[in-house]
């Protein structure tokens, strides 16, 4: 599954990458969480279009929200079989720009804390890791006063063999040159998108763990990256670096915003 991420790449790498119209700008965000605004990458008359939509689709057919479970995630395997999916699935839907996500491994007995990962795209010839896609699904949710919200899940998958010792799930990443055939839902089959819905390849992803500070929302830096294994001085670095920038008011852990 996927309950958190990071969007730390610039609005133009963003931007060069997903190819939108677009210019919006955005601060970066270590700590993405369920409820929050996120963009999102879909098409619109052709064309690729930047939109934000809350994380946590609402299927169009959902009488009262606050009666429907949050869904966050959408298993890819049956995507085109549930309700809540189907549709989605077969005409709407997109990407989410990410850099990143985090993910709790269960060990020792039971009751035993988890311990939290750092997911991310092994670094590049320029030791950087490039920003990344998940494949998304959406709706638009209208409400009895003809109020409209845009939700949007990501598409999981079974986790590969790097990735199996930390969880037994994982998101969907949908590699640049298959931008247009998960996109186009006016021209290419569900079943036929359905293809991408696979675990990603081997040199992809690095893993390694990390603070428990990422468990509490509020916790928004670079400081949420550090390896744990990292000597004191570079987290005391990394945690100097946040409170060089402007403050900003807490917010609560349970709905911060991304923008």
């Amino acid at each position: 599954m996927c309950g958190r991420y990071v969007i730390t790449s610039t609005p133009e790498a963003i931007r060069a990458l997903f190819g939108y119209g677009e210019q919006p700008n955005f601060p970066p965000r270590y700590n993405v969480a369920p409820t929050q605004p996120i963009p999102v990458v879909r098409l619109n008359e052709g064309k690729r279009t930047f939109a934000l939509m809350r994380w946590g689709l609402l299927p169009s057919w959902v009488k009262d929200p606050k009666t429907f479970p949050l869904l966050i995630n959408a298993r890819g395997e049956s995507a085109l079989e549930k309700p809540a999916f189907r549709n989605a699935m077969r005409r709407r839907r997109c990407l989410i720009p990410t850099d990143g996500f985090y993910e709790w491994q269960a060990r020792g007995p039971a009751g035993t804390p988890k311990r939290p990962y750092f997911v991310r795209a092994k670094k590049g010839a320029d030791g950087s890791a490039p920003p990344l896609a998940f494949a998304g699904l959406y709706e638009t949710w209208t409400g009895p006063n003809g109020e409209e919200l845009d939700t949007a899940a990501i598409v999981t998958t079974s986790a590969n063999r790097a990735l199996s010792a930390v969880h037994d799930r994982m998101p969907v990443f949908v590699p640049k040159e298959a931008f247009d055939l998960w996109l186009d839902c006016a021209n290419v089959e569900a079943d036929v998108a359905a293809a991408l819905i696979k675990p990603a390849e081997e040199a992809l992803l690095e893993a390694y763990e990390i603070s428990t500070a990422v468990n509490r929302v509020a916790n928004d830096s670079e400081a949420l990256l550090v390896p744990a294994s990292a000597a004191p001085e570079q987290i005391v670095s990394a945690v100097a670096a946040k409170k060089t920038r402007a403050p900003k008011a807490e917010e609560p852990d349970d709905q911060a915003s991304l923008f």
